[in-house]
């Protein structure tokens, strides 16, 4: 099983060299507990030719900065867009680059009492020796708090609110109380460096509301999808590129079937063609640049199996239902009406290839 490589590695993995070649070259100043200044961590993100940084993530350089000076002063920052924005590899980029590590996460959705949080115990040497820090089981928030690093809250709006307010305190005061211990146990004291930066999916923002304390802690910032069409195919090329390369699949990707994928998605997406003509949205359907990346990757290891290494527009459709539409019948005649009136206008054999498919999106 070692000899098995893994499947997705964590950030600060992926990209070490870069990390350490931006520590070696930081001008700073540095925010106390921080790895590089919020001017190393910009260009970390949104890349730099000059240092032969990669580009990471789509955004406005003002949004970006916006996001770092939160965590910089000590504010949480929130993240809220749609599904398949990147939000949270956004913050992942941000943890691995402020705090050399971006493995303290919390996934919202799977947290139902506070404690898991911030801290239990360990039953056997609680009924043994009593409440004793050797007996505390430290949770998340615990040892960010302690390492001074920052924690990764994902999909903070699944969580109850009972849950999201036991960081209240932990955010304004930077200290946690400990009841059942005593002396210098019974506080822990946040270090330089700790801080939270929390995700939420903003078609879940009714599920559990924040409460205006908790929101008065935090700097929202909202994540859009990517607009130019350039870059969005820039990031599916590179992000599916990069799973081909972990998945053992030698394929290049076709140029021109990226293209119609990034069309499709966009158009689909925004319910505007690129032309300004107003077409179908969908309602269910994600048609996010990650769910692109998906098509694209899947559409790449089909031909590597199946089509002898060749890439096929018709082919597009198959996996435009398998990973995108999923089970939604309206979104399916949404995009059947879009086929007949929009695909089928388009020049080119690629797109008359699709459009000959089209008898796959029927009910």
């Amino acid at each position: 099983m070692a000899d098995k490589a893994v499947q997705r590695p964590a950030a600060e993995e992926l990209f070490r060299e870069e990390l350490d070649r931006l520590r070696e070259w930081d001008p700073g100043p540095v925010p106390p507990g921080w790895q590089l200044s919020p001017f190393a961590v910009e260009h970390f993100i949104l890349g730099n030719d000059e240092l032969g940084l990669d580009r990471k993530f789509v955004a406005p350089r003002e949004l970006l900065s916006r996001v770092i000076i939160s965590l910089a002063t000590g504010r949480g920052a929130m993240l809220i867009g749609e599904p398949g924005t990147a939000k949270s590899w956004l913050s992942e980029l941000l943890a691995c680059a402020v705090s050399g590590h971006s493995k303290l996460t919390i996934q919202g959705g799977a947290i139902s009492h506070y404690r898991q949080l911030l801290y239990d115990w360990n039953q056997a040497l609680l009924q043994r020796d009593g409440p004793t820090r050797d007996a505390l089981i430290p949770g998340p928030i615990f040892r960010g708090m302690a390492a001074g690093q920052l924690v990764r809250f994902e999909e903070l709006a699944r969580c109850p609110q009972a849950v999201q307010d036991a960081i209240l305190s932990v955010l304004s005061e930077r200290q946690l109380q400990i009841p059942e211990l005593s002396g210098d146990d019974a506080t822990l004291y946040a270090r330089e460096g700790f801080n939270i930066i929390a995700t939420s999916n903003s078609l879940d923002r009714g599920l559990f509301d924040m409460s205006a304390a908790l929101k008065r802690r935090m700097n929202f910032e909202t994540i859009e999808p990517i607009n130019n069409i350039s870059d969005e195919m820039d990031v599916v090329n590179r992000e599916a590129s990069k799973l081909l390369t972990h998945s053992g699949v030698d394929v290049a990707l076709d140029p021109m079937i990226i293209e119609m994928l990034v069309i499709v998605f966009h158009e689909l997406r925004n319910g505007q063609t690129l032309s300004g003509r107003s077409t179908d949205r969908l309602a269910a359907a994600v048609m996010s640049t990650a769910e692109a990346v998906n098509v694209a990757h899947a559409m790449a290891v089909y031909a590597f199996y199946y089509r002898e290494g060749r890439m096929l527009p018709a082919d597009l459709i198959h996996f435009l239902l398998g990973t995108a539409l999923k089970d939604n019948p309206r979104d399916r005649r949404r995009v059947r009406h879009y086929f007949d009136t929009e695909v089928v206008n388009k020049d080119g054999e690629h797109w008359q290839q699709l459009y000959a498919q089209r008898d796959l999106l029927k009910d």
